[in-house]
């Protein structure tokens, strides 16, 4: 038989089912202990410490106080398994349950910290993170594009920053999910679909607010840190807050610890760009001047010089220069003019002693045939033949017999 409700009927405010609830948690739940995944870590300004201990399938809100948080909070790690001692409560503004932990022990790691570990094991090893494959930053983007949600404060922050910092840029808002199941894919194909932009945008911000590790697990996805290794343009990785890092930082040409820091990183102050110009300007006329003033003294000093106010000083020299090397060349030329004219002479007198005409003077003949064959035996002759024979003075005619 169902046993009846003992409050069936009763009408009930909030405040009274809270205390009621509060009440009955206090009573029962003291003194326990809770083994489960940290997640969602933050310390808050007071120094009180809040987290989120989750198996498969539940969740459960916790916070330790910052009395206790002093011997264990170091124990207290995103993403770590751990034994949380404490009392359960219900804070009634909110009506949420938690336990209020006043010891922690830490028993292993995770498991998202095990497989984001893995992970980037297998990344590093393949050299997705290696500083070569890096790609440097632009100075002086144009076009920028923006892969978040276009809901989220991360979208809201960088715009504020950028509008402020460099309103003439071109701002290409690329939307996707940046949290649940669906995210990743449509994060990697964001990437893909900025580097078949024309024109291609000068760089890409990646990111969203901060969150649990659960919450930015997207950005841990294999699917993501490969697309963003293979984009042709610079990626910058702003995801969450200062102390969270995803596999997308390591990948990333560049992180940025927020996504307003990405915004500050990537675009250069306007104010500062003009006040670089200007000192640039400065420096300019100031070379310039100097320049003008080195001119005009050397246009003075060659002006007051002697050759410009008596030129003929300068021709003076080569002239008397030009007069030398000119007695000099008519010398050279005599002489050897009179070398060639003795050594021309004295081969003349060889040659006059050994031609035939000497040989002639001295009494001696030579004896031809009528074709002018030089007679140097009596066999050449037949009797009867004409010949003739040159003397020094003339030809004597004659026949052999």
């Amino acid at each position: 038989m169902e046993q009846e409700a003992p409050f069936r009927g009763q009408v009930f405010t909030v405040t009274a089912i809270t205390l009621a609830v509060k009440q009955m948690l206090e009573g029962v739940f003291r003194g326990v202990f809770v083994e489960g995944e940290v997640s969602n870590l933050r310390t808050a300004a007071s120094g009180h410490v809040y987290f989120d201990l989750k198996d498969r399938e539940s969740l459960l809100s916790g916070v330790m106080f910052k009395w206790d948080a002093k011997k264990y909070g170091d124990q207290l790690q995103e993403g770590m398994q751990v034994r949380v001692g404490g009392d359960f409560s219900c804070y009634a503004k909110q009506g949420r349950y938690q336990i209020v932990a006043k010891s922690a022990e830490l028993l292993t790691k995770g498991n998202l910290f095990l497989e984001f570990e893995k992970l980037k094991r297998k990344l590093e090893q393949e050299g997705l993170f290696a500083p070569e494959h890096k790609q440097e930053i632009p100075a002086y983007p144009q076009r920028i594009a923006v892969i978040t949600s276009p809901t989220g404060a991360a979208v809201r922050d960088i715009l504020s920053v950028l509008k402020r910092r460099s309103p003439h840029l071109e701002i290409l808002i690329i939307p996707t999910l940046v949290q649940g199941d669906e995210a990743a894919p449509q994060i990697a194909q964001a990437l893909q679909d900025a580097n078949r932009f024309t024109p291609k945008p000068d760089v890409i911000l990646l990111g969203r607010g901060g969150g649990s590790l659960e919450d930015l697990w997207a950005f841990n996805e294999e699917i993501v840190a490969r697309a963003i290794f293979k984009s042709k343009i610079p990626v910058i990785s702003c995801v969450g807050h200062e102390v969270d890092f995803t596999i997308a930082d390591f990948v990333a040409d560049l992180r940025a610890p927020t996504p307003s820091a990405a915004a500050e990183l990537v675009v250069k102050n306007s104010q500062n760009t003009h006040e670089h110009i200007a000192d640039l300007q400065k420096r300019l006329l100031q070379a310039v001047n100097l320049f003008y003033e080195r001119a005009k003294r050397r246009y003075d000093l060659a002006v007051n010089s002697p050759v410009f106010k008596r030129p003929s000083v300068l021709t003076q020299e080569k002239e008397l220069q030009l007069d030398d090397l000119t007695a000099r060349l008519e010398t050279a030329y005599a002489q050897k003019t009179a070398q060639f004219q003795a050594r021309l002479e004295l081969a003349a007198q060889k040659l006059q002693a050994l031609g035939p005409q000497a040989v002639l003077k001295r009494g001696y003949s030579i004896t031809r045939k009528q074709d002018g064959t030089v007679i140097s035996r009596v066999a050449q002759t037949q009797s009867g033949e004409e010949i003739y024979v040159q003397v020094q003075d003339g030809m004597i005619y004659t026949h052999v017999k």
